[in-house]
């Protein structure tokens, strides 16, 4: 029987929860936790999303993330399937961690928004020693938003949350501590809780699915950078599929990764487009994309401008 379409929409936000198979704990210590968040910073840097909210539990995870219009499933494919990939490693282990796809649900107003995090930020209370402290659980973001620790890891928008409460982040984390505390009783956060579960039935996988992507054409990308760079869009075209020029590989790797970004064309798209290119070509080529943007400020401002300024 064909299952029903997992719930998208590109311009919102979604609480994602990944549980792993019964008898496997998806963490077996903190450095497995620890690999796990440097994994989510890798891919809300690479896709450009932001993240509003996490627990990391023994067995499963919360997050509040908001794609900014990037596909959650190939989000969630990329981060799911290289957690597996180190854990399976590490541990000597082949097959399934997760149990199932992820589950999704779309946030769609303040109510929900404002319950989600309190839900997320009061997962810890279960846990021995955590009761009426779960600000102090090493694994959340709630700490960030109270000041009890820094947020090192360099994931969280707490601003999105806070300025619910107040202008001043002081008085708001206070506030927002307040109101966390307050939601630990509400019968609220179960109804969150049964929706999330009750999307692990509803968000299955059928065939022939389709993507929320980023949309930009690419000729439209490559004439705003061409503006943006002072150069002839023709020439960037020529340098696009200039295979073996050293001149052009930079500007090359760049192109090709603001291609998967923003056009959101998958590997075998830009391969088409391109032409003479393997998939592994395009993936090492995304990931120079991707060093560039992080490395170099040129680029990043380029990427910053294509962000905001093309229509």
């Amino acid at each position: 029987m064909p299952r029903t379409a997992r719930k998208k929409s590109s311009e919102c936000k979604y609480h994602i929860m990944s549980r792993s198979i019964s008898e496997v704990d998806l963490f077996r210590c903190d450095e497995d936790k620890k690999y796990y968040l440097a994994l989510l910073k890798r891919y809300i840097d690479k896709y450009h999303c932001k993240i509003f909210s996490y627990v990391l539990m023994d067995n499963h995870v919360h997050i509040f993330i908001d794609p900014c219009g990037y596909d959650i499933s190939s989000f969630m494919r990329c981060l799911s399937n290289a957690y597996v990939a180190y854990f399976n490693k590490k541990y000597k282990r082949h097959g399934h961690l997760f149990q199932g796809r992820f589950a999704s649900s779309i946030v769609d107003n303040d109510t929900y928004c404002l319950t989600l995090s309190a839900y997320i930020h009061n997962n810890p209370k279960d846990l021995p020693g955590f009761a009426c402290r779960e600000e102090e659980y090493q694994f959340s973001s709630y700490g960030i938003y109270t000041g009890y620790r820094e947020d090192t890891e360099g994931i969280v928008d707490t601003e999105f949350i806070l300025n619910y409460f107040s202008g001043d982040k002081e008085t708001a984390s206070k506030k927002y501590k307040m109101f966390t505390e307050s939601m630990k009783e509400k019968g609220i956060l179960k109804e969150v809780d049964d929706n999330i579960m009750r999307a692990y039935s509803e968000n299955e996988y059928i065939s022939g699915k389709s993507y929320i992507v980023r949309d930009r054409e690419p000729e439209e990308v490559i004439n705003k950078i061409g503006e943006l760079m002072k150069e002839e869009s023709m020439k960037l075209e020529l340098s696009l599929r200039r295979k073996h020029s050293r001149k052009t590989s930079e500007i090359r790797a760049f192109i090709i990764y603001v291609l998967r970004i923003l056009c959101g064309h998958t590997y075998r798209e830009i391969c088409k487009y391109i032409g003479n290119m393997s998939i592994s070509g395009i993936s090492c080529l995304i990931n120079r994309g991707f060093m560039l943007i992080k490395e170099n400020m040129l680029y990043r401002n380029l990427l910053n401008s294509l962000i905001y300024n093309v229509p």
